[in-house]
């Protein structure tokens, strides 16, 4: 299953190019480095929605939380961040 999941960024890396912009996302303890590139105006301390490694939208605390919530029941977060076998 392939879903988008909220993260919060926590550092950013800007090359001076759009397209390898990237930063440091944060999903409830597990770090990952994630492309920026559809997200310029992402900020450290935003939510971002994480698709295959893109942040594709900004959404607010809120919404990541409601969000990553769902996912934690449906028990799909440990399977999209790669900690459990798929």
């Amino acid at each position: 299953m392939c879903l988008a999941v909220p993260g919060r960024i926590v550092e950013i890396t800007d090359s001076g190019d759009i397209a390898f912009r990237v930063g440091k996302v944060d999903f409830g303890g597990i770090r990952k480095e994630i492309n920026l590139a559809y997200t310029p105006e992402a900020e450290v301390g935003k939510y971002v929605l994480v698709h295959v490694g893109f942040a594709i939208s900004v959404i607010d605390e809120e919404e990541a939380q409601r969000v990553f919530k769902i996912l934690e029941e449906m028990g799909a977060v440990k399977e999209e961040l790669g900690e459990i076998p798929q």
